[in-house]
Order: C-alpha cells, then structure tokens, then sequence
C-alpha cells in the first residue's frame, strides 16, 4: 500500500508572511485561496481555541482546489482537562460545529494533549472511546499529539493501535517522538525550521524529511505539517519539501 503524502503548515494566516509567501498586495480574503494552490495541506489551528459556524467551514471548502485537504485541530476544552474520558459532550460539540461542510476537504482530526498530562491507561482508553467515527456520513481519522514522556509506552502503542489512532510524530527538542505505525495514516509536526535558512531547513535535511515522509507514505497517506521554529520560513520550507516528494 502506499498513500499520499500532503505537506503543509499550521494555519495560514501570519501578518510576516505577507510579502515573503503572500504577495504584498493580496487581500487577507485571498490568502486561503492563494496558500492552498502552493500547499497540499493546512492544519486549521484556530479551531483550538474558537467554534466555527458551518457557513465557515463550507466557504474554507470552497475556497481551496479539489485534492486539497485540511487537517484539524480539535478544541482545548475536549483535551486540557484533568479527565478526558470525561470529555464526551466537548467532544460532541466540537464533531458537531460544521466540520462535515469540509466534505472530501476533510483529513484527520489532532486532538493535543497538554504537556503536563501523563499517560494513564484507564483515562487514555476512555478517551479514545470518545472519539467517533463518523460525522453525518463523513468518515473521520483521528490523531493524538501526546506531550509528556510518560506516553513513550508499549501500552500507549497497542491501545492506539487498538482504536486503530495516529500517533502525532512530533519533531521538537520539549516532547517525545513517537513514530509507531496505529493507524492507516501518519500524522507529523516538524517543529526545527530556522530564520537563517531561507527555506527553513538546509537542503540536507528537507531530503532527509521527504525520504521519512516517502517511508511513511509505504504505510498510508502521510500528513506532514511544518509547525513553530522559524514560523516566517514554514511556508517555504513546506514549499520546498512538496518538490522532494514529488520527486521519484
């Protein structure tokens, strides 16, 4: 099996890309629009922290080009809580917004957990319970970003595989890189660009990025977000690693 690989970058609206990605003289209506014909992918991070009205998330569809997909971030009151097996009506509520409107534009869900939440089986499983399957006829993928070491567990794997979920592979000097295959996808932030580089990462290491999302693509589709660094040089370095993977 192997899936397709989609590169992109948290949210698309940041006054310094203006004139460094978008052109100076382009409407911040426009920015969507533009982002999606050079980006295969966006994780919408805005959801995390506001609800959207489904007239929001059917204009995002029609904004971006068929074959374009979202990834979204899924709200903080479903998952910086003490209990999240406690979160089923934040869960529902946050399902329920509008996402279906996304229609085909919908890829996987990132539900993020806060870094002080440690791994506990029980809570974990419950909260995995929570999450459904589907919304309004629209299959959903789910993703779980884990933030604290505890979670590099044997247990947290197989319950992931269990529930048949993503582990986020995160590429950050704070939090834990997990890359175990749980679901058909793979979801990963890579979190390293640097300003001094123009394309956010040196050439060597976007081949090294394009080889790991080739190998995760062996696997399932491969979702590939270049998240926090040098946020000014994410689009680019989004940029420059869709040419890689094109690439045989």
């Amino acid at each position: 099996m192997t899936g397709r690989i989609f590169v992109g970058t948290g949210g698309w609206t940041y006054e310094p890309w203006r004139g460094v990605f978008y052109p100076g003289g382009l409407t911040h209506k426009r920015e969507l629009a533009f982002a999606s014909r050079r980006l295969t992918s966006i994780e919408i991070n805005g959801t995390y922290y506001s609800t959207f009205k489904p007239e929001s998330w059917a204009k995002w569809r029609e904004e971006t080009p068929a074959g374009f997909v979202f990834a979204v971030k899924a709200s903080r009151f479903c998952t910086n809580r003490k209990k999240l097996a406690d979160a089923g009506e934040s869960i529902g509520k946050f399902v329920g917004q509008g996402l279906h409107e996304l229609g085909d534009r919908l890829g996987p869900i990132n539900w993020q957990l806060m870094e002080t939440k440690t791994f506990d089986p029980e809570d974990i499983e419950g909260f995995l319970t929570l999450l459904p399957r589907e919304v309004k006829g629209l299959p959903l993928g789910h993703a779980l970003e884990v933030r604290n070491p505890t979670f590099k567990d044997p247990r947290f794997y197989d319950l992931a595989r269990k529930y048949k979920v993503a582990i986020v592979f995160a590429d950050d000097d704070d939090f834990p890189a997990i890359d175990e295959p749980t679901a058909d996808f793979t979801y990963a932030r890579l979190m390293r660009t640097q300003e001094d580089v123009e394309t956010g990462f040196a050439p060597a290491d976007l081949d090294r990025w394009a080889g790991r999302a080739k190998a995760w693509a062996k696997r399932g589709d491969a979702f590939v977000y270049v998240i926090s660094g040098a946020k000014v040089r994410n689009p680019a370095a989004a940029g420059a690693l869709i040419e890689r993977v094109a690439s045989p």
